[in-house]
């Protein structure tokens, strides 16, 4: 009889260290560095603030992305002819109230608040406020991210702008 090897637990300041390092490399535009911490299957979802829970397949999502769709974008915002991120936005990131929701084998679930800050060139200061919810991988190199969800809480999304760079 093969006994089974417990998975070890995740806590939650190893999450918060993991959500905070990803911030910081999204906001230093180090976006290959933040592909590294994709499986090689991720999805990043940014629903329409009508549908929080809709399904992407059924319901209209401002990002519904699976991992070529991810790399893709970060090619393209990464490319200087990119107009919408030429030069490059600065964002900031303040991540708070980080929950462990589920945890089963190697998959656990967590939430978090996040208020973005987005300066740009001529433009007034953007804040995109909202909820991130992650599924997470624990793998022989760390955490790694399986699915993004980003809930924004606006009631309307055209005063934010285009959103051109990874929220």
């Amino acid at each position: 009889m093969k006994k089974e090897t417990p998975h070890p637990v995740v806590t939650r300041a190893e999450v918060e260290d993991f959500l905070f390092m990803e911030a910081d490399l999204l906001d230093e535009w180090k976006l290959n560095e933040w592909l590294l911490l994709l499986t090689e299957d991720a999805e990043y979802f940014v629903p329409s603030n009508d549908a929080l829970q809709g399904n992407h397949r059924s319901s209209l999502f401002t990002i519904a992305d699976n991992a070529e769709r991810i790399r893709q974008r970060v090619i393209r915002i990464n490319d200087p002819n990119c107009h919408a991120e030429f030069p490059q936005s600065r964002t900031r990131r303040m991540i708070s109230n980080v929950r462990i929701i589920e945890s089963s084998g190697d998959s656990v679930t967590v939430t978090a608040n996040v208020v973005c800050y987005r300066y740009r060139r001529h433009e007034r200061i953007r804040r995109y406020v909202g909820k991130y919810r992650y599924v997470l991988l624990r793998t022989e190199a760390g955490l790694r991210i399986r699915e993004r969800r980003v809930f924004l809480d606006a009631h309307e999304l055209g005063s934010l702008g285009s959103v051109s760079f990874i929220l």
